[in-house]
């Protein structure tokens, strides 16, 4: 191993992008250099490194090697912390300079973030500001990358570098299509529901995820279930009587209120209700930016 002048981030930078764009050819465009400076980097790379980074055996695509993904998992925290002493440095200038980059889920977003995001776009007009819209897991992950300085999700993250703190507590409903017999009973039993089809999110998504606990708790079995990758798409599948679903009661208010949707006693078990969190980095200090926004939520 050659690393007496340290590990070189032009060289670490360029196997990112292979890595990231799967290939040579795409990592290159992204680069703005040729192919044959994508090859050669690599190659440099993995001699300073002894070594291989690329399985080169499949004959089509990019592989990393187990070292390659381990080298990858560090290079992506060395080009965040990157991006977050960039922004920082930007951001000392105080509020008339930098940005501010907000992370929900979809429902969080919509409902409960929206008024309080336009405001502050209003009141700040010269920062850039931005809000990104994914389930739990992305969200998190576009957090450690530091692509976003702040996350407000349906479910803790697992990971350790971020802080989850409970933000506020959201109703959820069990809904039904309105003209179904099952809304018309006063309460339906586990075995009845553990016989209808579940309409949820898809996997990563805190809906999901607090939806599957709920049930759990209550002895019922999700044994016929539908993946619908929006809270609003299940809420009128649900309607149309696709089958029945744990939804947030700020989604269905609506179609309940026109007489499309149903709502519908569970059996007892834990409040029909879910924790909202708010994500931030631990190693990350707030940008003032960000200090003022969340000081204007409070």
């Amino acid at each position: 191993m050659n690393l007496a002048h340290g590990l070189n981030l032009h060289l670490l930078r360029v196997f990112c992008a292979v890595a990231e764009q799967h290939g040579f050819t795409r990592a290159a465009e992204v680069l703005f250099v040729s192919q044959s400076a994508v090859s050669k980097a690599l190659r440099e790379l993995e001699t300073q490194l002894d070594l291989p980074l690329l399985d080169r055996s499949q004959g089509r695509g990019v592989r990393l090697t187990e070292g390659g993904q381990a080298l990858y998992r560090h290079a992506r925290g060395i080009f965040a912390l990157e991006r977050a002493a960039m922004e920082e440095i930007r951001e000392r200038v105080g509020l008339r300079r930098g940005g501010l980059r907000i992370g929900a889920s979809t429902t969080v977003a919509a409902y409960w973030l929206a008024e309080a995001f336009a405001r502050h776009a209003a009141r700040h007009p010269q920062l850039d500001s931005a809000l990104t819209v994914g389930n739990t897991e992305e969200i998190s992950a576009a957090l450690i990358d530091c692509r976003i300085d702040v996350g407000f999700v349906e479910g803790p993250a697992h990971d350790e570098r971020i802080l989850a703190t409970p933000w506020r507590d959201e109703p959820l409903q069990a809904v039904v299509a309105a003209d179904a017999a099952l809304g018309a009973q006063r309460r339906a039993s586990a075995r009845q529901l553990s016989g209808q089809r579940w309409l949820l999110r898809e996997p990563g998504s805190g809906t999901r995820e607090v939806a599957r606990l709920l049930l759990e708790a209550r002895g019922i079995a999700m044994t016929h279930t539908l993946e619908i990758g929006s809270n609003e798409a299940i809420a009128r599948a649900v309607a149309a009587g696709a089958g029945v679903a744990i939804l947030p009661a700020a989604v269905v208010a609506d179609l309940i209120a026109v007489g499309r949707l149903r709502a519908f006693a569970l059996p007892p078990g834990p409040p029909l209700q879910r924790p909202l969190y708010r994500l931030e980095l631990l190693s990350r200090p707030r940008s003032p930016a960000l200090a003022a926004f969340l000081e204007s939520l409070e």
